[in-house]
């Protein structure tokens, strides 16, 4: 072990046993496990009932032939001599994997190491701490071990792992190089493109976050990646991660990663290729890892099989073949869904798991947005674990509210309970049944009576959390966890699911604030949803976005910054941008019916105008249109008008839960040449993410102001963003409205030759607060 020298490679203790002790099967076979609050407990728990002088999170590090390795250590007992790694634990202890085990030694004897070196000590008690956070009873295994020894296992690792260091700083100086050289992939920037790029650019620079609203056309996505990625060796930054709300982002940020250079063809020539626009670029390929994060779900090859070496080929030896699989997945560098199952299969592993380990080496990672912002987010970890300065490029940022608030909300059904303590175990049936006598008692202070008939849904907003509820799900989690733990074989997916669904409504009370509400709905007898819906997700965003060395978020309709300023948690020195409209006025006409309601109380009085409006304009100018309504139901009511007083109108309607397939069948329709109306709903699937340039759309009507129901929901969260940010009924209803509406529009006209019609029908698009939330450039006739 050495000092001072200037380290070719940093490796954190936990990242480097990774690496080199772990072998034999994967095996995601249900093994319970302790929450996370429940581990840092469990820590604070040992450290409490150790002597004086006992010393905790104690930093170490050293060096061997140039790798630096850090991390700290849980605990140090300088009376016994003894370094203790601390893990917790529920149920049998002898039923831990063997290669677990091993790993828990190897860091343990790494810290160790560290410790005689720093310290000078000439031997060492190495000891692994179990608590069993149920019965917060410990068992305590011990090893002695020389400070020669444990030098000699700190230097077998490193030697395991030197190879593949070396490989990396090789990697890591050949990519910046490439990246420094790195130049715009086409002849010019299009309007706008530069404007953005160069703001990008600042805000890698200064490592800050950038709220960037750009239009659509202007080729936000090269925009985005092309100044980051130059950045990246300047700044020093270590991982990109593109962000991206559903699957056609990540694949528009594929294409561009592509056109800059990166790919698998790797040998530096340079050749020339267009996109669909026509314009031509040259390609580069260079040395940059991409990884293409995908679900376990789409990932997984026998998703009729257990995820063990005893149930899964793939499974089976997985930690044995990973090294080589691993290797060649970074020969290749470019590792898209096709690409890295390629690897996979050729080495006989996981892909979906071979994906999480390439999370570590790559250098850009394009996945969906949870990857970084859910509460056990894979890329989060990683940054925090390893330190690095990332780089976060966030796609349809608009989107992030909606999406954030669901990754921090849940809910619980009642009678799936009920239907679980009828067949449950017996060792369950108890807890099961003070759970659902816990309910029954809730449901009646709610104003619930005997739980009878219930002709609609009840809705009720809970003055907080139901405190003798949730105690009773803690108890019933521990019994399901304890239960598991000693009868593995019995791991029915039902009582699985229900663990899942009652930890992780757990662990969202354990952090309940004003940022979320707790509800109750009524379906019937014996039936109510109880949830926990998160309000505000700047209070679980904020540290993340702290956490990143930048941070870009963009769109078409960002605006107002301070409403995503606000529900995001973004830092109080961010920047905002608006890219003027490369469009111009007379390229879209704009009209206001303002003498169409489409209020509740209005809709069937609104047929016949909508429908004489539909009409009237595709005579005007017959082609291809699309009318977007706030439900299903007012589609259908005015589809149907339209089809009673115009039957030779070609039209077409968006249904409720359309496949993929379905939805192509849908987009199909629009090509050049065309003539109808296609129906479809504000806010869903072809309301935003959807290119129809040319004659494939020319024109769209929109009879709705996007705005969420008036609900007793919708009202409670008005009345918490008012109390909160003073914005109560822009935020909880007008703004987000206004965001899909200006969506949907944005289809009509995707490049400068486009032209155009957008009918906006209801009173109160001509209302002041309204239409200064629409785009400047579009002038409203």
């Amino acid at each position: 072990m050495t000092c001072g020298e200037a380290p070719l490679y940093r490796v954190a203790v936990r990242a480097l046993c990774d690496f080199t002790a772990r072998e034999g099967d994967l095996d995601h076979r249900f093994t319970p496990s302790p929450s996370a609050r429940e581990g840092i407990a469990g820590h604070a728990l040992i450290t409490g009932r150790r002597g004086e002088g006992y010393e905790s999170e104690i930093v170490l590090s050293g060096s061997y032939r140039g790798l630096l390795v850090s991390g700290r250590a849980d605990g140090f007992d300088p009376v016994n001599n003894r370094l203790e790694e601390i893990k917790t634990h529920r149920g049998d202890l002898s039923r831990m994997a063997h290669n677990q085990r091993a790993l828990h030694w190897a860091q343990v004897k790494v810290y160790g190491a560290l410790l005689c070196a720093e310290r000078g000590l000439e031997s060492l008690t190495v000891a692994l701490v179990y608590l069993d956070i149920a019965s917060e009873r410990e068992t305590l295994l011990t090893e002695e071990a020389s400070a020669a020894e444990l030098t000699a296992f700190f230097e077998a690792q490193c030697e395991r792992f030197l190879d593949w260091a070396e490989q990396e700083r090789d990697h890591r100086q050949a990519r910046d190089t490439a990246l420094a050289g790195l130049t715009f992939p086409h002849d010019a920037f299009r309007p706008g493109q530069r404007e953005l790029a160069e703001g990008v650019y600042k805000a890698a620079a200064t490592g800050r976050c950038l709220l960037a609203q750009a239009p659509t056309g202007i080729g936000k996505t090269v925009a985005t990646l092309f100044p980051t990625l130059k950045a990246m060796p300047r700044q020093g930054i270590d991982r990109l991660a593109f962000l991206t709300m559903k699957t056609p982002g990540r694949r528009l940020a594929l294409e561009a990663l592509v056109r800059l250079g990166a790919g698998e063809n790797r040998e530096g020539r340079m050749r020339k290729g267009s996109n669909e626009d026509g314009e031509e670029y040259r390609e580069r390929r260079f040395p940059l890892r991409v990884l293409e994060l995908v679900a376990r779900s789409k990932a997984c090859e026998h998703p009729d099989k257990a995820c063990h070496g005893d149930a899964c080929p793939l499974a089976a030896g997985f930690y044995d073949r990973l090294p080589a699989a691993r290797q060649a997945a970074a020969v290749r560098g470019w590792l898209d869904r096709e690409s890295l199952r390629e690897v996979a299969l050729e080495h006989g592993i996981c892909p979906y798991y071979l994906g999480q380990e390439l999370a570590r080496w790559s250098d850009v990672c394009v996945g969906d947005v949870n990857h970084y912002f859910d509460a056990s987010a894979l890329l989060h970890g990683l940054a925090q674990a390893n330190g690095w300065r990332l780089a976060l490029l966030v796609d349809e940022a608009h989107n992030l509210v909606e999406r954030a608030r669901g990754m921090y909300s849940g809910e619980l059904d009642q009678r799936a309970f009920s239907v679980l303590h009828r067949r449950a175990p017996a060792a369950l049936v108890k807890p099961l049944g003070r759970l659902i006598r816990q309910w029954q008692e809730m449901v009646r202070e709610q104003g619930g009576g005997d739980e009878g008939q219930v002709e609609r849904p009840a809705y009720r907003v809970l003055a907080g959390l139901p405190e003798r509820l949730v105690g009773a799900l803690q108890r019933v989690a521990a019994a399901i966890t304890d239960y598991l733990a000693e009868h593995p074989g019995d791991a029915e997916p039902a009582l699985q699911e229900r663990l899942f669904e009652t930890l992780a409504f757990i662990r969202l009370a354990e952090s309940f604030g004003d940022h979320s509400l707790c509800d109750l709905t009524r379906l019937g007898r014996g039936h109510s949803i109880l949830g926990l819906r998160n309000l505000v997700p700047a209070d679980f965003l904020a540290p993340r976005f702290v956490q990143a060395h930048s941070s870009v978020l963009f769109s078409a309709t960002l605006s107002p910054a301070h409403y995503h300023r606000d529900l995001l948690g973004l830092p109080g020195d961010s920047v905002w941008q608006s890219v003027a409209s490369p469009f111009r006025a007379d390229q879209l006409e704009v009209r206001i019916q303002g003498g169409i309601s489409t209020r509740l109380r209005d809709r069937e009085a609104s047929l016949d105008p909508i429908v004489a409006e539909l009409a009237g304009q595709y005579q005007r100018r017959p082609g291809l249109y699309l009318a977007f309504f706030s439900s299903f139901a007012y589609l259908q009511a005015v589809e149907a008008r339209l089809a009673q007083l115009h039957p030779e109108l070609p039209r077409w309607s968006q249904a409720r839960g359309m496949s993929e397939a379905e939805r192509d069948t849908f987009l199909a329709r629009f090509q050049a040449g065309g003539q109808g109306i296609g129906f479809a709903v504000l806010g869903g699937a072809f309301g935003e993410g959807i290119d129809l340039p040319g004659e494939r759309l020319v024109g769209a009507f929109i009879a709705t102001l996007g705005l969420p129901p008036f609900d007793p929901f919708n009202e409670a969260l008005k009345a918490r963003l008012q109390a909160r940010f003073g914005n109560g009924d822009a935020y909880a209803y007008r703004i987000p409205g206004l965001i899909k509406v200006i969506q949907a529009a944005g289809r009509v006209i995707r490049s400068p030759k486009d032209r155009g019609t957008l009918v906006l029908m209801d009173d109160r698009f001509q209302r002041r607060d309204v239409r200064r939330l629409l785009p400047e450039w579009w002038r409203v006739g």
